[in-house]
């Protein structure tokens, strides 16, 4: 992922020539600049160079075309030159405007997978494969579940601090990833929450309230069973971290944990084992699916 506090200059906008839009000439890139290009991530100069082809050839400068984007010119010719990833309405909006054949959102997939933090693209890879995925948290809501405002809480207050394009861009790949829980409604998910993840206030009571609901939301979907460990249960084997269980269409498991913005996939039998019995021991202790609904129900009501 690029670096979010790192930022290249914008180019000048594309002039008009005879009613038509031509390409503003080029000035000579520092070599911090160059440094900063070198960063982005490929999919998005991809689709920055031919979003900027189709604007072009549809005779659109970057002044004209990005307000009916929903976009400033700046913002615009950031995506052009693959300094920001463009979002799902965003390559809509081109699509219709341009008329690009579906090429832009053919791409969008791949620039929101361009989104996320890179020691977790192996992980992910893994989940979309999976027939079922188990996932226990002690300390936060699951990122799977979380709501746009609980995820915004967390990336404000990120160390080091986020800039602005990142927080947006972290939360706007965080929803994304969340489409699997319905797009694939065969696969089998599990969530167990520590209770101190449900106590942690972030972003305020709002915030919180609308957590809780969304949390009951989803555990009424017929693939998704959400339980909580109770503080108060004692000794079980979640006490030494987090970690997830994935088990893929070709019947392979994987482990995945991560600590400090390190994520490690575990692959070994041995220790995927380990993790599958520490997880079956802990759903047992945790409270079941209907006490766990009520509970969250209770949290929500002392909002």
């Amino acid at each position: 992922m690029t670096d979010p506090n790192q930022h290249t200059p914008s180019p000048e906008p594309d002039r008009k020539k005879d009613g038509r839009a031509v390409p503003a000439p080029r000035t000579a890139a520092t070599p911090q600049q160059r440094k900063r290009e070198d960063d982005r991530p490929g999919i998005w100069v991809g689709y920055g160079k031919l979003l900027r082809k189709f604007r072009l050839a549809a005779g659109y400068s970057q002044e004209a075309l990005a307000p009916l984007l929903g976009y400033s010119t700046e913002q615009l010719a950031s995506v052009e030159q693959g300094r920001r990833p463009a979002k799902a309405p965003l390559t809509l909006a081109a699509e219709r405007v341009l008329d690009a054949g579906d090429v832009l959102s053919t791409l969008q997939e791949d620039v929101d997978f361009a989104k996320l933090p890179s020691f977790f693209r192996d992980f992910v890879l893994l989940e979309l494969e999976a027939v079922s995925r188990f996932d226990y948290d002690p300390l936060l809501i699951p990122g799977l579940l979380q709501t746009e405002g609980y995820a915004r809480a967390l990336f404000e207050g990120h160390v080091p601090m986020l800039d602005e394009d990142a927080i947006e861009d972290s939360v706007d790949a965080r929803l994304n990833r969340q489409k699997i829980l319905t797009k694939r409604p065969m696969v089998d998910f599990s969530f167990v929450i520590g209770e101190a993840a449900l106590r942690q206030e972030l972003g305020g009571p709002e915030t919180m309230r609308e957590q809780y609901r969304h949390l009951l939301d989803l555990g009424a979907l017929r693939n998704v069973a959400i339980q909580i460990v109770p503080i108060g249960c004692g000794f079980h084997t979640g006490l030494n971290g987090g970690f997830v269980l994935v088990e893929t269409s070709g019947h392979q498991q994987y482990g995945y944990f991560e600590a400090q913005d390190i994520g490690h996939v575990v692959s070994d039998p041995k220790q995927v084992s380990t993790f599958a019995l520490r997880y079956g021991k802990l759903r047992s202790q945790a409270l079941n699916v209907e006490e766990s609904a009520v509970y969250i129900e209770q949290l929500a009501g002392e909002q």
